[in-house]
C-alpha cells in the first residue's frame, strides 16, 4: 500500500481525566484533535481511480480490546465512553482510498419513497 504512510496512521490513547484539567474541555479537544486529523487527510490528492478518503477504524477502552467499528459512530462512540465515565479510550485510525459503488436500480426509489 503506497499510499498509507506512517504518519498518516493515528494510534493513539486519549487520556478524558488529567489532573487540573476541566473533564469536559479535555473531551472537547480530544474531538477536535481527531476532526483536524480527518480533515488533514481528506485535503490530500487522491489517486488516479479514487473517489474519496475512507478510514479503517478502531476503538476501545484499551488497545488490547479495541474492536473494528464503523468510521460515523466514532464520535457517538467517545460520548458514550465518557458518559461511562472512562478514564481514557484508544483509537485507531487508517486513512485508505475509497470508490463509490453504483447504486441498484431498485435502491433509488426506496430512498426517495
Amino acid at each position: 500500500m503506497a499510499w498509507i504512510d506512517a504518519k498518516d496512521i493515528v494510534k493513539k490513547t486519549f487520556r478524558l481525566t488529567i489532573e487540573g484539567k476541566n473533564r469536559d474541555r479535555v473531551l472537547d479537544a480530544t474531538k477536535h484533535e481527531i476532526r483536524q486529523y480527518i480533515r488533514r487527510e481528506r485535503r490530500k490528492s487522491l489517486p488516479e481511480g479514487v473517489d474519496f478518503w475512507d478510514f479503517d477504524c478502531k476503538f476501545g477502552t484499551h488497545q488490547d480490546h479495541a474492536q473494528g467499528v464503523h468510521f460515523a459512530t466514532i464520535m457517538a462512540l467517545i460520548d458514550a465512553a465518557a458518559k461511562d465515565g472512562a478514564d481514557a479510550f484508544y483509537l485507531e485510525l487508517v486513512a485508505k482510498p475509497g470508490v463509490r459503488q453504483a447504486r441498484a436500480a431498485g435502491s433509488q426509489a426506496e430512498i426517495s419513497g
